[in-house]
């Protein structure tokens, strides 16, 4: 078999329809298998699939197995000699599927594919590109550098503004829509279940690098990712920005060690200090007109960033499910 999708679901039914629908309509042939697992949200999903999309293999989980062990569970299932890892959220456009494919087939080196990732309004979403997390690019990681420097290395998004039907080698694919080899995700252990949910696609690029094989970025592929951040200063919940960094942090002490580690959260305290310094007076100079739901949104957000630095906030499983 070609190819195998996977998708992992979590109170995700509204849009898993459209997803699969997009799916069945570009994508020909017998040689591919949809494989859906519900992360125990028990949202219906398997109802829908039964009644419109009998030929989808569906896994319905107990518990919550966060999305690496999520995914992980269905490969198992999987035949594919290729990997895509969908979210249900996506929709796929023309023919995304057959020239990441292509694109994975056709380069000896390459590991993973990702695609051109849209918001749903059509503009790019910059995420679909990164850089691996240094600490540099998290301490410096605001809209106004990336506007002013756009094409910096520190991003990792150089690809993103290149016109070329040819794949481009980059550093991270985003998760929402990664194809991978059988082969190398075999080799490099999978996804590694150290992460419950935010940063396992970095840590499955930087193995899969370091494993010999290549990322690359298929742009003539395009695919909508309906809940996807097109930038860093999107709005986040409390959990998400706590859940965000805890995984970088582990990120860093698996990949660079317990002393990079140690720096990247001393670095991410004074990034908070210097944004909530910031925030107020911007807010103190124009005498409170800045529009006060994105001001008391980006000074909610610092405070809780700085709050997980000092050991105040943490993330508990519980909270996931």
């Amino acid at each position: 078999m070609d190819l195998s999708v996977i998708i992992v679901n979590w109170r995700s039914k509204n849009y898993l329809d459209a997803c699969l629908k997009s799916i069945f309509a570009n994508v020909q042939g017998s040689g591919f298998e949809v494989i859906v697992i519900d992360n125990a949200s028990f949202d219906g999903a398997g109802e829908l699939l039964e009644q419109h999309f009998p030929e989808v293999v569906f896994i319905q989980s107990s518990k919550n197995l966060g999305f690496a062990g999520a995914n992980n569970a269905a490969f198992t299932r999987s035949q594919g000699r290729n990997i895509l890892f969908l979210n249900p959220d996506t929709e796929i456009e023309g023919p995304a599927i057959g020239l990441m494919m292509k694109a994975l087939d056709t380069q000896p080196s390459a590991g993973i594919v990702g695609a051109r990732l849209l918001n749903s309004d059509g503009s790019l979403q910059t995420s679909c590109v990164q850089s691996f997390p240094t600490l540099w690019n998290q301490a410096l990681d605001t809209e106004f550098l990336r506007n002013l420097f756009p094409t910096s290395s520190l991003w990792g998004t150089q690809a993103l503004g290149q016109s070329t039907e040819t794949p481009m080698e980059v550093e991270v694919i985003s998760g929402a829509c990664l194809m991978v080899k059988r082969e190398a995700f075999e080799k490099v252990g999978q996804f590694s279940t150290d992460y419950f949910m935010y940063s396992e696609d970095v840590d499955l690029c930087h193995k899969v690098q370091r494993a010999g094989w290549k990322n690359y970025y298929a742009g003539e592929a395009r695919v909508i990712h309906h809940g996807g951040r097109s930038s860093s200063a999107s709005p986040q919940s409390s959990f998400a920005v706590v859940m965000t960094r805890e995984s970088q942090l582990r990120y860093m002490r698996l990949r660079r060690g317990r002393v990079y580690a140690a720096l990247y959260r001393v670095t991410t305290a004074l990034a908070a200090l210097g944004r909530l310094s910031m925030l107020g007076l911007g807010f103190g100079l124009t005498l409170g007109r800045f529009r006060r739901g994105s001001f008391s949104s980006a000074m909610a957000k610092w405070a809780s960033v700085l709050r997980w630095t000092l050991g105040l906030s943490a993330w508990v499983k519980t909270a996931g499910n």
